[in-house]
């Protein structure tokens, strides 16, 4: 019998979980690093305005396809060479942007390069499967706080990048990161070959009728898809805000703002630890209500004009976001173990299709209505989400 799959923590020191947090954050970084260059990219390769959100929300719907169609796999393909593929798919398409001159090529990479970023979906249940029950939700935050640096450092790290050397070198670079982690990863994380004996096919099947049946997944994925949707709307729309005549910024000033964003990585695992203990639903209801006010504290900074107001309010949200991430793959981590790849997957997708219709709304909201629109779209959101989590007490009481 192989015993790879069901040794929690054996051998599995701090460098392992280290490892799984760079690739998890890496590979979400891919899909973030355009944010701030929606602007350079599109007007070089001849993408109308209202349309330039669409490199990145491309990415996220190839993101989702790769969670639908590749995460699974964790479940019955030995996770250690499933990362080194999929990571190789990230750098071809990083590549093939790097190389783009026209907008259906770029497009064609961003989907493949967002295929390839849902390597952080399988180094999350790795890690869950390494940890010792007892230290889950920490060890699990650790690997989150990996994921969410990427996705937070994407930004600064781009446009400071692009300042220097163009938006092309960003994409360069990022491909030879992937390649380089492909190569370390392959060598270095421990065997794990789970012994799951479905076939693909059956797997894949598998998703609906398992999403049927977990009431927790689809509330937990619900919160998140609210709350992430929130956060790439923001992200998207607001460099959009501070290159306009209020602000005046630069991409070098772009890159310091997108910085301060990445203060709340220090949450997730503070999260986990609040996990642990069994307190996730008060926190939620708490990181809820704390997404609501950081995207009203950015109406503040918007009409004041003020870099301090709107730092505070993205720091805000962003810590928001973070914790009920951790908070929910805590959750459903405690499942069922042996789908736990598959549960992630879900999770994960309904989440990330939240983040691709924010991505998409940022753009037209912003050009037809300025920054009010973009609080009021943030905050309606929001708003429905805490009364979908009311409703968790009636149903309780029920």
């Amino acid at each position: 019998m192989n015993t790879h799959a069901h040794a929690p923590s054996h051998g599995a020191g701090n460098i392992t979980f280290f490892l799984l947090a760079l690739a998890a954050g890496a590979g979400a970084a891919n899909l973030y690093y355009a944010q701030p260059l929606i602007a350079l990219i599109a007007g070089d390769i001849g993408l109308d305005e209202t349309m330039a959100s669409l490199v990145v929300t491309v990415g996220q719907v190839g993101y989702i396809l790769g969670l639908l169609l590749l995460v699974p796999l964790g479940d019955i393909v030995e996770n250690r060479a499933l990362i080194a593929t999929i990571l190789i798919c990230a750098a071809a398409g990083l590549s093939l942007a790097f190389a783009a001159t026209g907008p259906a090529l770029f497009l064609a990479a961003a989907l493949l390069y967002g295929v390839g970023s849902v390597v952080a979906q399988i180094a999350v249940p790795f890690a869950a499967h390494l940890a010792h029950p007892a230290e889950r939700g920490r060890k699990v935050g650790s690997v989150v706080s990996g994921l969410m640096t990427g996705i937070l450092l994407a930004r600064p790290v781009s446009s400071m990048i692009a300042h220097w050397f163009g938006w092309r070198a960003v994409f360069a670079l990022a491909a030879l990161l992937m390649l380089g982690l492909a190569l370390g990863l392959r060598a270095a994380l421990p065997h794990r070959r789970p012994q799951g004996q479905v076939g693909y096919g059956a797997l894949v099947g598998s998703l609906l009728p398992l999403f049927l049946s977990q009431p927790l997944l689809r509330r937990r994925a619900a919160y998140q898809a609210a709350m992430f949707g929130v956060f790439t709307l923001f992200w998207t729309a607001v460099p959009l805000l501070l290159i306009g005549p209020e602000f005046g910024f630069g991409q070098q000033a772009i890159a310091l703002f997108a910085l301060a964003g990445a203060a709340s990585v220090v949450v997730s695992p503070l999260a986990g630890w609040v996990a642990d203990r069994g307190w996730s639903r008060a926190a939620t209801g708490a990181m809820l209500l704390l997404a609501f006010a950081g995207m009203a504290i950015t109406e503040i900074g918007a009409n004041n004009a003020s870099v301090g107001i709107l730092v505070a309010g993205a720091i805000v949200l962003d810590v928001a976001v973070t914790a009920n991430l951790v908070l929910g793959q805590r959750a459903i981590f405690m499942l069922a173990p042996d789908i736990r790849a598959r549960l992630n997957a879900l999770y994960i997708a309904l989440f990330f299709l939240g983040g691709a219709t924010g991505s998409a709304l940022a753009s037209p909201l912003y050009e037809h209505g300025g920054w009010a629109y973009v609080t009021l779209a943030g905050c309606a959101i929001l708003l429905l989400a805490v009364l979908y989590y009311l409703s968790e007490f009636r149903s309780r009481r029920a």
